[in-house]
């Protein structure tokens, strides 16, 4: 789909190689109805193989980024289940939707592009899921987030369990907001490592992101992207997983014309080089 026909996402190119995707449903308050859920895989499947594309800023037009699950869908899904009788038929249904939403929202950890969230305001239920799967995120000081699932009778089921924990490290905290849905704020976000900075105005945040993204855009494709798949591989693999899966990576990546670039303008203290597209 080309970037100017996405309906619930704004994507504009702010600096070289970098692309700025906002959620843009800011009368639902940024809520995922269907169209949304199925865009931002479509977006972030096709940023990932584009070559114009090094790095990505995920952040929200309006008062906050996201309030969770459109009620609206939810309904349009119970009367899907709603067509069947038996169990096992409805169960397929439900897989079928889960499986869907899951996708998705991993789209964003499977981008080989390195993806900075930056998040203003509410980020509640599957907004979590959303920024769970990114690289990095920056908040602003009024931004808090809401594991919502369980105050709607539901265990979240598109990532904030599973990536969660390995996001903030302590599974008593992580077990808290999961169990109770209470809010959590910037201040302990960046207490407990959910996010890496926090700044006083939506403007800001959204200038420091791009300007990481910038620079991030400005480093080789080849490593950064190499690196990002390590990153991933590595966290659910054992650490000899990881040394082997880097090993057989770079027999290549070791080959490539970026290395001899890099190292050659580092030790000749030169320009700093230019990378082809990947």
């Amino acid at each position: 789909m080309p970037l100017e026909r996405y309906t619930t996402l704004a994507v504009s190119v702010p600096k070289p190689f970098v692309y700025l995707v906002q959620l843009n449903r800011p009368d639902k308050r940024n809520a995922l109805d269907t169209t949304m859920w199925e865009e931002f895989g479509e977006c972030f499947n096709s940023l990932g193989s584009n070559p114009e594309c090094r790095s990505i800023v995920l952040a929200a037009n309006g008062k906050l980024f996201c309030a969770g699950i459109d009620l609206s869908s939810m309904m349009k899904f119970g009367e899907e289940i709603g067509k069947h009788d038996d169990i096992a038929r409805k169960s397929k249904v439900i897989e079928t939707f889960i499986k869907k939403y899951q996708k998705s929202l991993s789209s964003v950890e499977k981008c080989p592009k390195p993806v900075i969230a930056a998040i203003h305001g509410a980020c509640i239920g599957a907004g979590i899921d959303m920024v769970s799967g990114v690289d990095i995120r920056y908040c602003t000081s009024d931004a808090y987030f809401v594991i919502k699932e369980v105050d709607i009778g539901m265990a979240a089921d598109v990532g904030t369990l599973q990536r969660l924990p390995k996001a903030i490290g302590s599974q008593s905290l992580v077990r808290e907001l999961v169990f109770t849905g209470r809010k959590f704020p910037a201040v302990e976000a960046l207490q407990n490592g959910f996010v890496s900075k926090i700044f006083d105005t939506q403007q800001s945040l959204l200038e420091k992101a791009i300007e990481l993204a910038e620079e991030i855009a400005s480093k080789s494709p080849v490593a950064v992207q190499t690196s990002k798949e390590s990153l991933n591989y590595s966290r659910d693999h054992t650490v000899q997983e990881g040394l082997d899966h880097i090993r057989w990576k770079n027999q290549a990546m070791l080959q490539s014309e970026d290395f001899l670039n890099a190292v050659m303008a580092q030790a000749t203290k030169g320009e700093k080089p230019v990378f082809s597209k990947l």
